[in-house]
């Protein structure tokens, strides 16, 4: 350098790049303004960015602000999605005039029951001030669809095996009449309840019912009395043609032409160790002929 130089502008001049007229050298960063009052140290160079906990710039989307990519993972502080509510079930699925009609209805059926519940102890309860005030209010609920009895407890029980028989008269193709012998019809029913685990209501019942049923409709004499004898003796006879059919006593060819019904009581021998003596001999009630109409006779109930 010789005495004309300027520093830098000793390459240049004064008009050169760098120098005080002329465009400032692109290498060189612009001077930093003097620090304000109150500040230490210099100021960082310009372009250096702001720090971690300046303000982001105005106009700049923040990461919180940008929509979530499609299938990507959300961030680990963001809140789960709320589950969809489950579906009504029941009743509370109905809507309002349904769910009010319903409860009318389970209301209503509950107060039946309850009502029933009361009849039916006091019908079985021993006479009290509420069951003879209300006697006949308790007897039409109960009679006749309700009806309770205690003879499955009853102190004194059937001490009698009673068994029904039948035996006919049969028309013979030839013209004859012969008749048959007696068929023990109870036995033929206690052989099939025997070893059945779910024996028929027309074995064990029916005919045990016609049985009683013409018993207590009749007198002494075997004489009905009134209508519901009349009735409980061709109740009674139908059943003895439809078994006496079912063992084919008529045979090939053969009519029935008349029945006749007795019963065999004996009485239940008492057991070992009881001092009780009944005579084990069986009696007999013999009823009289009876004509067999020709559709009953033909098969017109079968």
């Amino acid at each position: 350098m010789d005495a004309y130089d300027e520093g830098s502008h000793a390459w240049h001049g004064r008009t050169g790049p760098g120098g005080p007229g002329g465009p400032a050298s692109p290498s060189a960063p612009p001077a930093s303004a003097p620090a304000p009052a109150g500040q230490d140290g210099p100021r960082p160079p310009a372009g250096t960015p702001p720090p971690s906990d300046a303000p982001p710039l105005s106009g700049v989307p923040s990461s919180s602000d940008t929509p979530p990519t499609p299938g990507a993972p959300s961030p680990p502080d963001a809140d789960p999605p709320t589950p969809p509510p489950e579906p009504r079930t029941g009743v509370a699925a109905l809507s309002l005039p349904y769910r009010i009609a319903a409860a009318v209805a389970l209301g209503t059926v509950a107060v039946v029951v309850c009502a029933h519940l009361g009849m039916t102890f006091l019908h079985v309860a021993p006479a009290n001030t509420v069951s003879k005030k209300h006697a006949g209010t308790i007897e039409d609920w109960i009679y006749p669809e309700f009806e309770q009895n205690w003879k499955l407890f009853a102190p004194n029980p059937l001490q009698q095996n009673i068994s029904v028989q039948v035996r006919a008269e049969v028309l013979t193709p030839d013209g004859g009449v012969r008749t048959t012998g007696w068929y023990d019809l109870s036995a033929e029913d206690g052989r099939a309840i025997d070893g059945n685990l779910l024996p028929s209501h027309t074995q064990q019942n029916e005919l045990r019912r016609a049985w009683d049923f013409f018993v207590a409709t009749h007198d002494g004499e075997d004489r009905p009395v009134g209508m519901r004898g009349t009735l409980a003796e061709s109740y009674l006879r139908r059943i003895m043609v439809m078994r006496l059919g079912r063992s084919d006593a008529a045979g090939p060819g053969g009519v029935v032409d008349q029945i006749q019904v007795r019963s065999r009581t004996t009485e239940v021998p008492p057991p070992e160790w009881s001092e009780e003596k009944v005579s084990t001999k069986p009696v007999y009630r013999t009823l009289p002929w009876w004509p067999v109409p020709q559709d009953e006779a033909r098969g017109g109930i079968g």
